[in-house]
Formats: structure tokens, sequence, C-alpha cells
């Protein structure tokens, strides 16, 4: 893990704020993520759905293509980032055929290298702009409160389809 490079009282209270959330989120989803057997993260319920395992695996998808937006998004303003075909992205990686608990291990462990990246964002780049793909312009921080809004949708729907209470 990559050492923090902005001093405590550098650190702004919603950089702290959303990169803990974000740690604590993917810190408590892990256990239960772990908790489920390959059989079930393997299940699709219907053709051209994903099982939970290609689900997560787009959550690594949309951890890495957020890091690099969040990182390119600090070195200069009104930035514009391609979007990314979801499907075929998941297809390629072929998450499917991936191990349950090195998919989870990577997943949480780029998010912490992501909650850092987080942390070290200077105040006064959170109100960059950035467009991604068709979509309508929005600040660096609004970005990444989406980011962690899309992240616990896709962990609820692991949850629907595995039968987890949370």
């Amino acid at each position: 893990m990559r050492a923090t490079a902005k001093k405590a009282t550098e650190q702004t209270f919603m950089t702290v704020e959303t990169a803990n959330r974000l740690e604590n989120i993917v810190d408590e989803a892990r256990g239960a993520l772990l908790s489920l057997d390959e059989s079930e993260v393997s299940r699709k319920t219907a053709t051209g759905k994903w099982s939970a395992k290609e689900i997560l695996g787009h959550l690594l998808d949309s951890a890495t293509n957020s890091h690099q937006r969040i990182i390119r998004a600090q070195t200069d303003r009104d930035l514009v980032f391609p979007g990314y075909d979801q499907e075929w992205w998941v297809r390629a990686n072929a998450y499917d055929m991936c191990s349950w608990p090195e998919l989870v291990v990577l997943w949480r462990r780029f998010n912490k290298y992501l909650a850092d990246a987080i942390r070290n964002i200077p105040d006064e780049k959170l109100s960059g702009i950035c467009t991604i793909g068709e979509s309508q312009p929005v600040s660096l921080e609004f970005m990444i409160e989406e980011y962690i809004s899309h992240m616990q949708h896709h962990l609820g729907q692991i949850w629907d389809l595995c039968g987890f209470e949370t």
C-alpha cells in the first residue's frame, strides 16, 4: 500500500471522511463476500445477467477506471474521459473464470489504494470538472461520491443474488 503523502493537517475533512467511508464499506463487505461459496457466486439467474462474480469484477473495473479519473482529474481542469463498455470489460477480463477469494482480495486491495488516492486530493482540485463519455460534466467530488454509491448499489445486487442478509 502506498504511503499517504499529505500531512494530517493538510487533509480535508471531505477527503479523509470519504476515504474512510470507502474503506469501511469495503472492509465490511469483505467478510460477507468471502463467506459466499464458489457455486453461489458463479450462478447466473438468467441469460445475459451477470453472476455475483461478474458483478464484483465489474466493481473492480469501475475501481480501476475511477482511479485513473481521480488522478488525472487533478492535473488539469475540465477533462473529458472516455466511457467504457462494461459488458465487454467483464467478458474480456473473464471474471467468471477467476477464483472468488482472489477476486475479493484484489477488489479490496484496489479500493484501499483508491482510498489513499482520495485522501491525497488537495481541496482546490475537488471542484475540477470532469466529463465521462456522453454524461453531463460533474465535479471530481461528485464523481467520487458517485463511485461509492455505484459500489453500494452493486454490492446490494450481490447480496440479493446470493440471498445474503445485510
